[in-house]
């Protein structure tokens, strides 16, 4: 093992065994070498008459560039065509982290990390893994989930993952359920909870928020090291009453045998999915802070080196711009309006005969569960008769991603589906 894995490892297990047990073999032995970059991190403070160091071409005191693309750029090429750091620009990890505070009025006092910036949120989400994830490890999930996950946590990691209900019998979280799982894990376990949840659009409320956290903490109080993984990834699009925190915030410091890590992103807040800017942050003391990102620079600069610095730059004008607040709540009032049309029109008892559909409350979806019909003949019937395309996510949830239908187009999208449905049971 590199000295400086074991440096940063020491420093874990002193500070918090605990913690520095939840790493995974892979994650025990990662570290950021003092190579090529941490070399000419130093040169660029101190180089004043010729900076050797970086892979890139200078011309005229500026990076080299061709003119036809920064013609239609309004960026200073600086702010362009270098890498970024692999943690990210400095600026935009602040002024995120400085936005989580305000999303999150509970984590002011409490000790995280600046932010770390990701290629977005899958990205993030297989740091964890990497991290954390040695094979057999359990990953508790609510048993409606984004697909994705098997592939970051299973086949990549091989982890295996454990799902509870998502909903009781009354339409809430269920608290219940989720403690039963969490309590008969021994050693230790990697929780992940989306909020507002992708596929069903559902956030718990806040007495179900603290129930959850009551939960994880008498899991904790039992000797379970607990990695919670926060996927904020629809986070501030709550349009009903429900949590409006991150748990992230209601954990950080809840217990020194729970390590809360929220990832988040600008890619689906913000609306600038292509972009792929995402972030990773920590809740911790800070010598295990300093382990942890010292490790995820790691991991970054041996997958994608850094990430985008052109789209690093956009976020941080955007986040630092007088009209962002505007702007985005009128967004905002756009995803409302047609979660409540949605509402408005599944209101219609005629829809009873083929389905009902699960709560939700927040985010880009909703799901319908169907009464007697495969979801994937259905997906296929209303894409081939009425050119109309949804998600099977299972055998009888079909998908239906609200956000990217106008408001005025939400009546007819429903009319069709129920078309369909007709269809395939006459």
């Amino acid at each position: 093992m590199n000295a400086l894995a074991i440096q940063l490892n020491e420093k874990m297990q002193k500070e918090n065994p605990a913690i520095f047990n939840m790493l995974s073999d892979l994650g025990k032995n990662l570290y950021y070498p003092k190579g090529i970059l941490s070399q000419s991190a130093e040169a660029g403070k101190k180089a004043h008459r010729f900076n050797a160091t970086i892979g890139i071409a200078i011309e005229n005191g500026e990076p080299m560039h061709f003119r036809h693309i920064q013609d239609k750029l309004d960026y200073s090429p600086s702010d362009i065509y270098p890498y970024a750091p692999p943690q990210g620009k400095e600026a935009l990890r602040s002024a995120w982290k400085e936005k989580l505070l305000i999303d999150n009025p509970s984590l002011q006092g409490k000790n995280f990390g600046l932010p770390i910036v990701t290629n977005a949120l899958t990205h993030g989400l297989s740091i964890v893994a990497d991290l954390f994830m040695n094979p057999g490890d359990v990953v508790i999930t609510p048993d409606q989930y984004w697909g994705n996950y098997n592939t970051v946590f299973q086949i990549r990691r091989g982890g295996k993952v454990e799902t509870f209900p998502l909903f009781n019998e009354n339409g809430g979280f269920d608290v219940e359920g989720f403690r039963a799982t969490l309590l008969k894990q021994t050693g230790k376990a990697i929780v992940l909870l989306n909020f507002p949840n992708n596929p069903t659009g559902f956030t718990p409320s806040v007495q179900e928020g603290e129930a959850i956290v009551e939960a994880l903490k008498e899991a904790a109080d039992g000797g379970l090291d607990i990695v919670v993984v926060l996927d904020d990834a629809y986070f501030g699009l709550f349009y009903e009453d429900s949590m409006k925190e991150s748990l992230f915030a209601l954990l950080a410091g809840a217990h020194s045998n729970i390590l809360p890590i929220k990832v988040d992103g600008a890619t689906k807040e913000n609306y600038v999915w292509g972009l792929r800017v995402g972030f990773i942050a920590y809740a911790a003391t800070p010598d295990i802070l300093d382990a942890l990102e010292q490790k995820t620079k790691g991991i970054i600069r041996g997958t994608i080196s850094s990430g985008s610095h052109i789209s690093q730059t956009m976020i941080l004008e955007s986040l630092k711009s007088d009209d962002f607040q505007k702007e985005k709540q009128e967004k905002f009032n756009i995803m409302l309006g047609r979660a409540t049309k949605t509402k408005e029109v599944l209101a219609d008892a005629r829809f009873d005969t083929y389905w009902t559909y699960y709560p939700f409350n927040s985010g880009y979806f909703m799901c319908l569960k169907l009464h007697d019909l495969d979801a994937e003949t259905l997906r296929l019937h209303l894409l081939d008769q009425y050119g109309v395309g949804v998600i099977a996510s299972n055998t009888t949830d079909i998908r239906v991603a609200f956000s990217c239908v106008e408001e005025e187009d939400i009546e007819e999208l429903f009319n069709l589906i129920y078309k369909g449905c007709q269809d395939l049971t006459k």
